[in-house]
């Protein structure tokens, strides 16, 4: 059971991370039925300013509290993240936003390649060891031990959810967002924006991907040039799990991918009579992707948030 509880909790803790990053691509698709398969990246660039900044804190503030340095890294690498996605809306989508689904969906993997590349001409192509900041001593919960990083990880992954939800449901602009994702053209004829609303969306989920980034590099004490293409893609894989363009289907998915992976981590072994070892774990996000393409291609919730508005 202790074990058990353990794969839960390092499971709700991946899990957090992947649904911060599928909500960056389901709030786009919701907005602009485009899959932005540079956002992985923008979690990698949020993880290396973090460090990049954790660096310099811990050189002239090094007495700061730990989670206050976290804070401070978190802080300056969302602003970051947001300029250099609102730069590949410009200059990258926007262009193409009335082009076969095609050519964004190619230039999306260009520009991924693209930060890759200027992220290896900025930071090297080794990886990086992250300072550890948070206190190294565990938490015992119900016999499993969980971190001081992985704690905070939850509560901001928490509150960066609550806040999400609440933007949508309750402001003005949430209602634009759904709006749009309704009927762009019908939203524009009632005054709605769509340009500030998709604006708006992009710097929403690179805030989001830059919480997940900083703290992603916190979690596994590394960060490297490439360290966004898988945790992309499977947080691609959640949000096509819970249901794609539905916020609460990203979360949803999110959290139960991790499940999903952490927990057959633990027990592949046994179930596969040692031939397959903790290592493959990644397996188990493609597996789950095939599956409910095939069996449920709307996803666990499979409506959009604005077909409930």
């Amino acid at each position: 059971m202790d074990i058990f509880i353990q794969q839960v909790i390092n499971g709700l803790v991946l899990g957090s991370m992947y649904a911060l990053i599928a909500l960056g691509y389901t709030m786009v698709y919701g907005v602009l039925n485009l899959i932005n398969f540079a956002h992985g990246d923008i979690l990698m660039i949020g993880a290396m300013v973090g460090l990049s900044i954790l660096k310099l804190v811990q050189n002239y503030a090094p007495d700061l509290p730990g989670i206050v340095k976290l804070i401070i890294a978190i802080v300056g690498a969302i602003p970051v993240c947001v300029i250099v996605s609102l730069i590949i809306e410009r200059v990258a989508y926007r262009p193409l936003r009335t082009a076969p689904r095609l050519a964004p969906l190619i230039t999306a993997i260009g520009v991924s390649i693209l930060l890759q590349t200027f992220a290896m001409m900025i930071w090297g192509r080794s990886p990086l060891p992250v300072p550890q900041v948070m206190p190294s001593d565990p938490i015992h919960v119900l016999g499993a031990l969980i971190s001081p990083t992985q704690v905070m990880l939850l509560v901001l992954a928490t509150l960066s959810m609550v806040g999400l939800v609440l933007l949508v449901e309750k402001t003005k602009m949430g209602r634009a967002m759904r709006a749009t994702a309704e009927n762009p053209r019908v939203a524009g004829l009632m005054g709605v924006d769509s340009n500030r609303v998709i604006v708006m969306t992009f710097a929403i989920g690179a805030a989001l991907a830059a919480v997940a980034g900083v703290m992603w590099g916190a979690n596994y004490s590394s960060a490297q040039f490439a360290m966004g293409f898988v945790p992309g893609l499977k947080a691609f894989s959640a949000a096509v799990l819970g249901g794609i363009g539905n916020i609460y289907g990203a979360m949803l998915g999110g959290i139960l991918l991790g499940l999903i992976e952490s927990l057959g981590a633990g027990y592949i072994g046994d179930f596969t009579g040692n031939f397959l070892g903790s290592n493959y774990q990644d397996i188990f996000a493609f597996i789950v992707l095939i599956i409910v393409l095939t069996l449920r291609p709307s996803g666990i919730m499979g409506e959009r948030v604005a077909d409930r508005a």
